[in-house]
């Protein structure tokens, strides 16, 4: 890579939360990226310009909550959409992306943690996934986001309607596409703590390991799609 191209910037907010698969993709593609840790209270910059595209991870608060960086972020989300540098986001980050452009994030009829499919809902989403009619995606949230005006919803799932929406190279996904086998466990270990009842759209740890590393293979297949559809857009100029 040239020694000027300039970084993704990617947003954690939660240290088990980390950019998992989407950083292994940059490696892959040989794209540098930068950690902003917002959980050990690094700062959000104050412009975009700086970065060919930004990532937001998850993380177990709400965009609802009153924290400090928030607003911040909120402003580099649009500012960055306005200089078209592409923005895409996971679960939270997706979350943060819809209340930047104007949506609401509110909470989902159920809880939906563990493996569950996701349709394909328009004609878009084929031009970010290709043939196909739907996938075995991972979830952990609780909360979802509305689809922004002028974006288009390409994928919903039977327990949450707005699962992705696309606006222009802006990706904003309630699904977890960047889960790793490590991640998962993790994750697991911490169930509990969501003191969800099992149900149809509650997964127990034992049920959510089961046959995990074929299930994150074709997970990590589908991400590639995605991601390989985003970075097509990276802003370098």
């Amino acid at each position: 890579m040239n020694a000027d191209t300039k970084p993704v910037a990617i947003f954690r907010h939660s240290a088990s939360e980390g950019p998992g698969y989407f950083a292994t993709f940059l490696d892959t593609h040989r794209i540098p990226w930068a950690l902003i840790r917002i959980d050990e209270g690094e700062s959000v910059p104050a412009s975009p310009e700086a970065y060919a595209g930004l990532c937001f991870m998850g993380g177990p608060m709400s965009v609802n909550d009153e924290l400090p960086w928030i607003p911040h972020v909120l402003n580099l989300i649009r500012e960055a959409m306005k200089q078209n540098i592409p923005v895409i986001g996971h679960c939270l980050g997706g979350q943060l992306m819809s209340k930047a452009l104007g949506g609401t994030v509110s909470r989902n009829p159920m809880k939906e943690i563990g493996w569950g499919q996701v349709q394909l809902v328009s004609p878009m989403a084929h031009e970010w996934l290709g043939e196909g009619s739907g996938f075995e995606s991972f979830h952990w949230h609780g909360e979802t986001f509305s689809i922004p005006q002028d974006a288009t919803r390409i994928l919903e799932s039977g327990y949450c309607l707005n699962q992705a929406f696309v606006l222009g190279p802006h990706l904003g996904m309630q699904c977890h596409v960047e889960m790793t086998e490590e991640m998962i466990r993790s994750w697991c270990s911490q169930w509990e703590l969501e003191k969800a009842k099992p149900r149809p759209s509650v997964q127990l740890p034992e049920q959510i390991i089961e046959d995990l590393s074929a299930k994150v293979a074709a997970l990590h297949r589908i991400a590639d799609k995605l991601y390989t559809r985003w970075i097509t857009k990276l802003k370098q100029d």
